[in-house]
């Protein structure tokens, strides 16, 4: 997986790859020149006593050394452009995928999860295809032409390579196959801290208010202390790695100089030539050492492609049809028949043979208990989840032939959670950052619709006043007012069918609630309203009120109906209002 995520992108870019190894070839070459250059300098130089040598040789060390700084200059620039690159390319393909990914597989990863891999697993691949082309390549060209360069200078003395590179050569892999396994453990404990970070941050208000911050502290403790284990299992490795090879650096050294000095005493070898072959053994075990350093972050970099790979890998259960029917006309009608949801890991379904109708320019409400299946319903309108029975369908047309993409144009959602980009009050309506001009008269429309008109005006900067991530310098009634005030611009442009209020309109007092009930028909007319409710106050004077009660349809009609004919929706209703009230 790390090779295929890398090639399919630098397949594109094999002109600058070849650049990145023909400067690594040149600077490699060049520093396997110096050494041999070095030795002449001594054995035709210094001992000859022959000073115009010594500056010609020292001459050509020198060009060959700003050669080599030039050629390794451009190849770092160049092999970190693709690395850099690539790191975009990667982080870009993950979270296009993210955003196609429906209910089922935002379950399976997790938002934790899917953090980590568009962030650090994405890094690490990063780092890897950097030291590639900055170490990698130019290892293997060090060791080989190391070898060569070395039995040039003496071919018997090169005889001890025979035993030192095997040794450690054997003692690299053996690291590299204990470590492999231990960044794979680590990769997965750094999702588990992600999760539990994002977990208390979110939920600070709960744990407080429940005090629970000790059992909290408690479980980022042992996932913390999980997670200090196997780096402390990847440094111990790291911490006995390094001296071993050092020691076997200084024993090979000890043995080229006593069996090099006996050969220089025999009068086989010159002095020139041990101090190249030297040079030429730091160089090989530099390589080696270089190699050993990039299969060691390997395992780690294959782990994460592999967690990239299965996120860009994964099949979609929400696709569109290869030939998508175009959308009908607007003001189209939204239908369910017979529409039955169930999970592949329920028992039962969620919902279950599920009638309705949603006509244009009416306004429809759900109600239900707690587990009853009304967002389920909303998510099956917006094709988040497809019915494993029955039929979904927008103008007489079944909604799965359509593209997603512009099925959900034709929505308005108004989502449980207020949630606000960062930017200002006009890109937050309008849905538009960075834009010069706003349509400010629809904005101004959208907001006295959502009742936000009153404390928008009262901020500094109007509409242009900041919003921070999450809407967290606002109230909870205004950001919910926001967020509604979003979605009824989109509808007043006339390009949506449906209006969706998922529990909106929990956080507004009800006098608030009421105003913007009575708004909305003639802020977004002939456009279809959905209101998903707990307080009966807020859906008891729509066209029709659907009552859901573990996943069935217990009741359709307005409230008078329904408190003549629907048992759940008088008890619904007997826990919230008084006799007098109902009636």
């Amino acid at each position: 997986m790390l090779i295929q995520l890398t090639w399919d992108y630098l397949r594109h870019r094999k002109g600058r790859v070849a650049a990145v190894l023909v400067l690594q070839l040149i600077q490699s070459i060049a520093s396997l020149w110096l050494p041999a250059l070095n030795a002449a300098i001594i054995n035709d130089g210094v001992l000859e006593a022959d000073i115009p040598v010594i500056w010609q040789l020292g001459g050509v060390m020198l060009g060959v050394t700003i050669l080599q700084v030039i050629a390794i200059s451009a190849a770092i620039y160049l092999g970190a452009g693709l690395a850099m690159g690539l790191g975009h390319h990667l982080r870009s393909e993950v979270f296009g995928k993210v955003q196609s990914f429906g209910r089922a597989e935002l379950h399976r990863f997790g938002p934790a999860s899917l953090i980590t891999r568009s962030t650090n697993d994405v890094s690490q691949v990063q780092m890897v295809v950097h030291l590639t082309f900055t170490i990698i390549v130019m290892a293997p060209i060090m060791g080989v032409g190391g070898i060569v360069m070395a039995a040039a200078q003496d071919v018997v003395l090169s005889g001890l390579f025979v035993v030192i590179v095997p040794i450690l050569g054997l003692f690299t892999f053996s690291m590299m196959v204990r470590l492999g396994p231990l960044y794979e453990v680590q990769q997965t404990r750094v999702d588990t801290i992600n999760r539990l970070l994002r977990e208390q941050l979110t939920g600070v208000r709960v744990i407080r208010a429940f005090l629970r911050q000790q059992a909290q502290k408690r479980r980022f403790r042992r996932a913390n202390d999980d997670m200090r284990e196997v780096w402390l299992k990847i440094g111990t490795t790291w911490a006995f790695m390094m001296p071993v090879i050092q020691m076997i650096v200084g024993l090979s050294s000890v043995a080229i100089v006593w069996f090099g000095g006996h050969r220089i005493d025999d009068g086989a070898m010159q002095v020139g030539s041990l101090i190249a072959f030297i040079n030429y053994l730091m160089q090989i075990l530099m390589a080696i050492m270089m190699a050993a350093m990039m299969f060691m972050m390997v395992p780690r970099a294959r782990v994460s492609a592999n967690r990239i790979g299965d996120v860009l890998h994964t099949d979609i259960d929400i696709v569109a049809p290869a030939e998508p029917t175009p959308l009908p006309p607007s003001p189209a009608e939204f239908r369910l028949d017979g529409a039955t949801v169930q999970y592949d890991d329920a028992d039962r379904p969620v919902l279950d043979s599920i009638d309705l109708r949603l006509p244009a320019g009416s306004t429809t409400a759900l109600v239900g208990g707690t587990g009853s299946g009304k967002t389920t319903l909303v998510h099956m309108l917006s094709r988040m989840v497809d019915p494993v029975s029955g039929t979904v369908t927008l103008g007489g047309t079944d909604i799965r032939s359509f593209d997603p993409t512009s099925l959900r144009a034709r929505i308005a959602l108004v989502p449980q959670k207020a949630y606000l980009f960062a930017g200002t009050v006009a890109s937050t309506v309008t849905g538009q950052r960075g834009a010069l001009e706003f349509d400010e008269e629809r904005i101004w429309r959208a907001l006295d619709a959502a009742q936000a008109t009153e404390f928008v005006a009262k901020l500094d900067d109007g509409l242009e006043s900041r919003i921070d991530p999450g809407g967290r310098n606002l109230s909870g009634g205004q950001r919910q007012r926001l967020t509604i005030a979003r979605a009824l611009y989109r509808a007043m442009a006339g390009e949506v069918d449906l209006i969706i209020f998922d529990d909106s309109f929990s956080a507004l007092d009800f006098a608030t609630d009421k105003k913007l009930r009575h708004a909305l028909p003639d802020a977004v007319p002939g456009v279809a309203v959905l209101i998903v409710a707990q307080r009966i106050s807020t859906i008891r004077h729509a066209d029709r009120i659907v009552v859901l009660d573990g996943g069935r349809d217990v009741g359709q009609g307005t409230h008078e109906e329904l408190m003549e004919s629907c048992s759940t929706y008088r008890e619904i209703v007997a826990s919230q209002l008084s006799a007098e009230e109902a009636a």
